[in-house]
């Protein structure tokens, strides 16, 4: 597990390096401050002490910015050759992709974190729902973690990072949008199991503070196949030299 670490602490020195845990944080907060406080349905224009209106966002930002924050995890590295460096230093393929999780996931996280400044706001000018606040924040990251494991699956298969951006969006967008559009077409058995496999029947559930196991385990249980399927092309390609 030590090794696992040292890799997501580099990964995510990289991030900081690279500016790109700069433009993310700056993005997506500005994104969500925009959002949550001067348009649309904003709290004021609400009238009610929840922080609802920075979730609905933040469920969209994330969407689109975990593709781009994962593309280069492992296409970068098969790229400049630097992934064959790295599994000869007596790391294994879960290592290496295990620790590209956890860093994509802790920037995440401080992006997540940055965000607490707007839930204290609300809290000091109305009653707040913090049950709904804490399983907003959990729907939150568990979500990005299901979209992280797609995400690096995505970056194990190609050397291109735009290609690993628009696999990891599409196979996203299946969980994200077309299930739930395919749920609203069928009844029965077909209708519920669509809608079960949808990312919004379980982060609404779990924003309202409803924290079921069903609903975690939806997320583990995605980002788990990611994280496995890239670890057997790392495998596969270690095998066959490709």
């Amino acid at each position: 597990m030590r090794k696992t670490w040292t890799i997501a602490l580099k990964e995510l020195a990289s991030f900081f390096d690279s500016l790109i845990a700069y433009i993310l944080l700056v993005v997506f907060l500005g994104l969500s401050g925009f959002f949550t406080w001067l348009y649309g349905t904003d709290v004021f224009m609400r009238g009610q002490a929840d922080l609802s209106a920075f979730f609905n966002i933040a469920y969209w930002t994330l969407f689109f910015f975990i593709p781009a924050l994962t593309m280069r995890s492992l296409a970068e590295e098969r790229r400049s050759g630097t992934l064959d460096l790295l599994l000869t230093k007596a790391l294994t393929d879960q290592q290496v992709v295990l620790g590209k999780f956890l860093a994509s996931l802790l920037l995440i996280a401080v992006a997540l974190l940055c965000s607490l400044p707007y839930y204290f706001t609300i809290a000091s000018i109305g009653n707040i729902d913090h049950g709904a606040v804490i399983g907003g924040y959990m729907a939150l990251l568990l979500m990005s973690a299901a979209y992280t494991g797609i995400g690096i699956y995505a970056s194990s298969i190609t050397n291109n990072q735009i290609v690993a951006f628009l696999l990891a969006l599409m196979i996203g967008s299946l969980f994200h949008i077309l299930f739930q559009v395919m749920a609203s077409n069928f009844t029965g058995t077909i209708g519920s199991v669509l809608d079960f496999l949808s990312t919004g029947q379980h982060f609404d559930s779990m924003s309202r503070g409803v924290v079921d196991s069903r609903d975690v385990i939806y997320f583990l249980s995605i980002a788990l196949a990611g994280l496995v399927m890239a670890e057997f092309n790392l495998a596969k390609r270690s095998f066959t030299g490709k």
